[in-house]
């Protein structure tokens, strides 16, 4: 199996019930924070239309342009989340969210709007799951991974909670008062969470064995790094691409539009249900295991969601895509520090982030790009299951297989 080498064990900064508060607080927040400044935004994107005229590929661009500032903004937020931990960077997100929001609320013309949705996707790199998960991977060490899938599955609910009050608030109101309403709700319930949880000691990581200063350019310029990314990347491609398109694929398929709405919901759903396995799947299986057959599963279910005909096989393979995709961010999640361990877990997953991030925003436009040149949303899926599947490839390079300065490599044979 590979690990790391019995790392030497370090004196936790919180005491139980600090990281007890630290968990609660982020669990609060990232709900929050996915929940308005993400899910939000699909609810009311068409009601966003109808009101300004603009087209509805503006508008996404628009959205999509926040997730390209936010996965560039996540390199630099790596860095300080090392040196100073979450507590300022997350609490100085969560404040910038709140203006973002009033801006995009406010916006009459395209720049403007725009230019409010670069603002959020700045607020997006300091708040969304990147820095919280560094948050717990340093405060909680060795426990780390129960506390990753704890949060996922809370803010798995996120879309659950927010994605019905947006629709609620925009039938009472309109879209832009929703927003502001929105704003008001991420600023009373971030802020705070952020700067009251978070507070505490911010503990020097665990050091490897014969670690040096210049790991962290060493392993940042990895074979197995420059594999990780590539893999993970292609593998987050797909799955985005596959949920955004899921809607139109069953439509396509003959499902009403009501069935197939349900359809997704029960995807997501699923993908909550998902993460809950990751415990014992990481008990009972390497790294590189567990890495390469979450994703190969990913892509198989994605291509058969491009094969099946009949709707018991197409509801029951997107609720199994869904499980999938919730133990693959737990992948993610862990993906760093399963390689390299814990000392610069926040430059390098800031640094991994990025095109992963890259690509998921690209991905919904680009899943649609596919069902053109393709000829039908089924043909399209075998497309992306063939991308994931080349990615899972891929992804059994990720190990690193030499003893180098500050990379303690496999001492045990690979339990495949």
């Amino acid at each position: 199996m590979t690990t790391i080498e019995d790392p030497p064990q370090r004196p936790v900064s919180l005491a139980p019930s600090g990281l007890r508060r630290v968990l609660v607080a982020l669990c609060l927040t990232e709900i929050t924070s996915w929940g308005i400044l993400y899910y939000a935004f699909p609810v009311l994107s068409v009601a966003i239309s109808h009101d300004t005229g603009w087209s509805s590929a503006v508008i996404v661009a628009a959205f999509s342009v926040s997730q390209l500032v936010a996965a560039v903004v996540g390199i630099p937020v790596g860095r300080i989340l090392d040196c100073r931990g979450p507590r300022w960077v997350m609490t100085a997100g969560s404040v910038l969210a709140v203006p973002a929001l009033v801006v995009i609320a406010t916006a009459h013309t395209l720049p403007i709007f725009f230019a409010g949705w670069m603002i959020a996707g700045i607020a997006m790199g300091a708040v969304l799951y990147p820095p919280a998960f560094a948050a717990l991977t340093r405060w909680y060490g060795d426990n780390y991974v129960k506390a990753l899938m704890i949060l996922t599955l809370a803010a798995g609910l996120a879309s659950t909670v927010f994605a019905p009050l947006s629709v609620a608030l925009a039938d009472r109101f309109d879209w832009r008062t929703t927003y502001l309403v929105l704003a008001v709700i991420l600023a009373v319930i971030t802020i705070p969470g952020h700067l009251w949880g978070l507070r505490g000691g911010w503990p020097d990581p665990i050091r490897l064995p014969h670690a040096q200063p210049g790991d962290y350019h060493r392993t940042s310029r990895s074979l197995a790094f420059l594999a990780l990314i590539v893999a993970l990347a292609a593998a987050a491609f797909a799955a985005s691409a596959g949920v955004f398109n899921l809607v139109p694929l069953l439509i396509e398929r003959g499902f009403s539009p009501s069935l197939a709405a349900l359809t997704l919901g029960l995807g997501g759903a699923g993908q909550v249900i998902g993460r809950v396995f990751y415990l014992p799947l990481a008990a009972k299986t390497s790294v590189r295991a567990r890495t390469v057959s979450v994703i190969v599963i990913a892509a198989l279910s994605t291509a058969w969601l491009g094969l099946a005909n009949s709707a018991a096989a197409l509801i029951s393979i997107a609720i199994g895509a869904g499980l999938v995709r919730g133990i693959f961010t737990l992948i993610q999640a862990t993906a760093v520090t399963d390689r390299w361990g814990f000392e610069h877990y926040g430059r390098l997953n800031g640094l991994m982030s990025a095109p992963i991030v890259i690509v998921m925003a690209l991905a919904p436009w680009a899943g649609t790009v596919l069902s053109t040149w393709t000829g039908s949303y089924a043909h399209a899926y075998l497309v992306l299951g063939a991308i994931a599947l080349v990615g899972a490839v891929i992804s059994a390079a990720t190990i690193p297989t030499l003893r180098s300065a500050g990379t303690i490599v496999s001492v045990r044979r690979q339990r495949m």
